[in-house]
């Protein structure tokens, strides 16, 4: 019967605490600000193409060097 009553309150003094001891206040956050994203996505968009087109100018130069070796 001891055990009993001490399990109970063990119980309600852990859902109690749950209660009090909550993480955030209830109901929904407010709006995010927004972030700008204008001129970065631009400027990293703008390298990214640039650096594309490097690669493919390389690429290409590499392969008629290639043909350049054979034709000997």
């Amino acid at each position: 019967m001891k055990f009993l009553v001490y399990f109970f309150l063990a119980v309600a003094f852990v859902l109690l605490l749950t209660v009090i001891v909550a993480a955030q206040p209830p109901g929904l956050p407010g709006t995010p600000s927004q972030a700008p994203i204008d001129g970065g996505l631009t400027l990293l968009a703008a390298a990214g193409g640039g650096y594309a087109l490097k690669k493919l100018r390389d690429r290409k130069k590499s392969e008629s060097d290639q043909m350049d070796d054979l034709d000997l």
